[in-house]
């Protein structure tokens, strides 16, 4: 009679022994990923916080964007928006613009604010000449008057290395400014320092070219007349 041949249990699959050893070794991996994450993200900085759209300068900036002593050039009896404007009576940009800014002030001016501030640049040797002959006009309420005349002619001074002070000299006899008054006014250090406070301020609030436009304290960046008047027209809704 046949028995059966008592078992003394099978030998070990060595597949089976090479699939153990993996998986220990891909746990071991793993922890030592985590550890490496959570160090990482603990010594990571926090990332810095966005900027929010729409910001301006501070109180400051404020400040140096319209001063009290600023050139307003209309009074609108309720004011829903100021235009800032820093340029240079001897920038060809300026002069160019020059025109389009009056055709605005004319629509806009009963309800924005338009202002103007000195940024005379080095590169333009009679450019502060010409902010003095506008600062000395308006000690004698003659500013934009003088500033209306220096565009206009700037084809016939600009870019002229003599000194053009005598013929800013008759712009002035020609607004029937007491010349006196006029002469003292662009030699008085007063003067200057009125010019350079200006252009302190532009400076500060990071204008380095002419024209630069500021509405409601943000810079502009204009493309077209069109766009031009459409950022005020939305600023006045």
């Amino acid at each position: 009679m046949l028995t059966a041949t008592p078992s003394r249990g099978s030998a070990p699959d060595p597949a089976k022994r090479i699939r153990l050893v993996i998986w220990i070794l891909l746990g071991v991996i793993v922890v030592a990923g985590g550890a490496w994450y959570a160090v990482l993200t603990m010594s990571k900085p926090a990332p810095a916080p966005a900027a929010v759209p729409g910001t301006t300068a501070g109180a400051a900036g404020a400040e140096q964007l319209v001063r009290a002593d600023s050139h307003r050039l209309t009074t609108p009896a309720v004011e829903k928006a100021q235009l800032v404007e820093f340029l240079d009576f001897e920038c060809p940009s300026c002069g160019s613009v020059h025109p389009v800014v009056e055709e605005l002030k004319a629509e806009f001016g009963d309800r924005i604010t338009f202002v103007n501030r000195h940024f005379p640049l080095s590169a333009h040797p009679n450019s502060g000449q010409a902010a003095l002959a506008a600062e000395a006009a308006s000690q004698q309420g003659k500013y934009q008057e003088m500033a209306n005349r220096l565009f206009e002619t700037q084809a016939r001074w600009a870019g002229q290395q003599q000194s053009q002070a005598p013929l800013f000299r008759t712009y002035a006899e020609e607004l029937g400014l007491d010349l006196g008054r006029f002469d003292a006014a662009v030699a008085d250090q007063q003067t200057e320092e009125r010019v350079l406070a200006d252009i302190t301020d532009g400076e500060a609030l990071g204008v380095t070219g002419t024209p630069t436009f500021f509405l409601n304290g943000e810079k502009l960046k204009l493309t077209t007349k069109a766009d031009f008047r459409q950022k005020l027209a939305d600023a006045v809704k």
